[in-house]
């Protein structure tokens, strides 16, 4: 079941699940629990499997009818089972946005990504040295 976390933010769960989206250092968790806490703009819901919270995704909607992922985490014991994928078509079936966009360093995720039909570019290294990668998914005007 995909419900909203914003009314749960403090809870352990959430707190667990974002922490896995955010890996850098323990500052950040603040910054982002705080930036989902305050800025209504910012969504946050997770994914329910019988009664557990598996996985969460957090994202904007941008004025020009886009979906803009910030953080997608998925339990550990519970990757590659399609709740990350779930997460994103649901997105897709309840807001449908013009298009979807998500960020990353992460190769593995940039292929994910890719398996659900994003189109992936470079946007070159970041001072470390390490690329950064854009996925943009357009989602097909259907006829009506």
């Amino acid at each position: 079941m995909f419900t909203d976390l914003k009314t749960r933010i403090d809870s352990p769960d959430v707190e667990e699940l974002l922490s896995y989206a955010v890996i850098s250092d323990p500052g950040e968790l603040e910054r982002v629990h705080a930036e989902y806490k305050e800025e209504a703009a910012l969504q946050l819901y997770g994914w329910e499997d019988e009664g557990l919270l598996v996985g969460l995704i957090g994202f904007e909607m941008t004025e020009d009818g886009s979906i803009d992922i910030r953080h997608i985490a998925v339990l550990p014991e519970n990757r590659g089972k399609g709740y990350a994928r779930g997460m994103i078509l649901e997105l897709l079936a309840e807001r449908q946005p013009r298009y979807v966009v998500a960020e990353t360093e992460d190769e593995s995720a940039a292929n994910f990504y890719r398996s659900l039909g994003f189109m992936v570019y470079s946007l070159g290294e970041n001072p470390s040295g390490i690329e950064q990668l854009r996925c943009v998914y357009e989602v097909e005007e259907s006829e009506d």
